[in-house]
């Protein structure tokens, strides 16, 4: 007899079918829009039981959680995604580890994966984090640098940039989150205007479980889950916090 689904294998099949509603409605294809959810303070069972219920991405926004996650579940579980701040003395750590990066926000950080990645002998996926709120408690490079910073991010041979991230307004109006989201679309069509990142730059990381339909309605490629998906008060939205 086969065992009925468990509570978040159910979860997991209804964002599944909302994110395939709001790419059909969006004239795209449910494959086109690719569910990452967030393990930020969920338990190492937790995440083991999502990837088994299907869950092939999972993000981390803290490094020393996300080394006792992986550690715990297994690299080759999944593909995990670093979302959160990153401080460049972290970087070494999680490179081995992280299967891309969404979260670049300034030169430096930049320089630092650039160096890491090769020691590693490794081309790191990375996006760039853009503060398309305009809010000054979040990280994220500031609207009017975005496609300069890209530009040195593209240069850099150890760095493949594939795409932008961003987080709306909490608790915003959702013109205001549309706004965020319209405007990090709008500076990701004209870096493949300049032709920058190439063929690679495909990804818009947009969408949390409060407005990630929104973010299908504007674009996004990846969505970011993590309350929504695992329960609880799971912070999703508080990926601006660094390792400390």
């Amino acid at each position: 007899m086969k065992a009925s689904p468990t509570a978040l294998a159910r979860r997991l099949s209804e964002i599944r079918g909302r994110i395939a509603a709001a790419a059909e409605r969006s004239g795209r294809s449910e494959g086109a829009v690719t569910l990452i959810g967030v393990a930020k303070t969920v338990a190492s069972a937790l995440v083991a039981e999502a990837i088994e219920a299907g869950l092939a991405d999972v993000g981390e926004s803290r490094v020393q959680e996300a080394l006792l996650t992986i550690d715990s579940v297994g690299r080759r579980a999944a593909r995990w995604h670093m979302i959160g701040h990153l401080q460049r003395n972290k970087v070494k750590a999680v490179l081995p580890l992280a299967s891309v990066i969404h979260s670049i926000d300034s030169l430096r950080l930049a320089e630092e994966i650039d160096a890491q990645a090769a020691k590693l002998g490794r081309k790191m996926p990375v996006l760039m984090q853009v503060n398309a709120g305009e809010e000054p408690q979040k990280f994220g490079v500031a609207v009017g640098a975005a496609v300069h910073l890209a530009e040195q991010v593209d240069s850099m041979p150890n760095l493949q940039l594939v795409g932008l991230m961003t987080m709306a307004p909490l608790e915003a109006p959702e013109q205001k989150v549309r706004q965020a989201f319209s405007r990090t679309r709008e500076i990701f069509e004209e870096l493949k205007w300049h032709k920058i990142g190439g063929t690679a730059l495909r990804h818009l990381s947009m969408g949390m479980s409060n407005d990630f339909e929104l973010a299908i309605a504007e674009g996004a490629t990846l969505v970011r889950v993590g309350s929504l998906l695992f329960g609880g008060k799971i912070q999703d939205h508080e990926m601006m916090d660094d390792e400390g």
